[in-house]
């Protein structure tokens, strides 16, 4: 089988990977729109502007922001080491903005935790509590800062989420 069949099987039987590609897709698409429909209805084939002035040389930097992010918890970071490498969550650090939702999925074959604040330092924002191999915990993001989350299972496992 090609693999993009493989590939479109798996987004099937994984609905949250079929919704994040959607609004990728969708994402993209509205950000080209955006760029690209204005200019082509005030410029010419030359790039001059309509009324014959010369074409702006500034550089317009396109920002799409996706209201959803999504860390993983990969093989092996229940062993010691892979904080060395910042592996342990990966992202280890994550900028959002207000109001995002972040999601962590467990890929490893351990029990792992999304705990706020640091290890031996737990605070009251979330807290997934054991997560089996698989399962996914998210959590929606309602103020602004950098908030350290750990896993209460592995002290080496560390991650920061900035939210702006």
């Amino acid at each position: 089988m090609p693999v993009y069949g493989r590939m479109f099987k798996v987004c099937i039987r994984k609905p949250y990977i079929r919704l994040r590609v959607v609004i990728l897709i969708v994402a993209v698409v509205v950000a080209a729109v955006a760029v690209l429909v204005p200019v082509s209805l005030y410029m010419n084939t030359d790039g001059a502007a309509v009324d014959g002035t010369p074409p702006d040389k500034t550089e317009t930097e396109i920002v799409v922001h996706i209201q959803e992010s999504h860390v993983i918890m990969p093989t092996k970071s229940s062993r010691p080491g892979c904080e060395e490498d910042n592996t342990c969550y990966i992202p280890d650090v994550l900028e959002v903005p207000l109001g995002s939702t972040i999601t962590w999925e467990n890929r490893d074959a351990a029990f792992h935790s999304v705990t706020s604040g640091v290890y031996g330092n737990s605070t009251d924002m979330f807290d997934s509590g054991h997560m089996e191999p698989g399962e996914i915990f998210g959590y929606t993001f309602e103020y602004t800062g950098s908030i350290s989350y750990h896993c209460t299972l592995h002290p080496w496992m560390n991650g920061t989420i900035l939210v702006s």
